[in-house]
């Protein structure tokens, strides 16, 4: 069983690689800040899974704990570079001409 999840753990690895590989650089801000804040998942089910109790034992806790506060780190991120991003696209003010004088 380890050695089953070990080599799909390896194999998703280089899928993971080989797909992003191929994105071009114009794509990768977007497609990452959407994928950040599809973290909100791995949040909102830390919290239920802590919130119920379905979490047995210390070292689970702590796991969830730790992944909860990692995907929030990642939503929040996710959405600063998403609101920095669509800033670029923002028109600029224009200079008035009559205030050379």
């Amino acid at each position: 069983m380890l050695v089953t999840n070990l080599a799909i753990l390896v194999l998703a690895g280089f899928v993971g690689y080989a797909v992003i590989s191929k994105v071009p650089n114009t794509l990768h801000t977007p497609l990452m800040s959407g994928t950040n804040a599809i973290h909100g998942i791995v949040v909102l089910g830390g919290i239920i899974l802590l919130v119920n109790g379905l979490a047995d034992g210390a070292l689970n806790k702590l796991l969830l704990v730790i992944a909860v506060a990692f995907g929030t780190i990642n939503v929040v991120g996710g959405f600063l570079v998403t609101d920095r991003m669509l800033e670029m696209f923002k028109a600029k003010p224009k200079a008035d001409a009559g205030d050379d004088a």
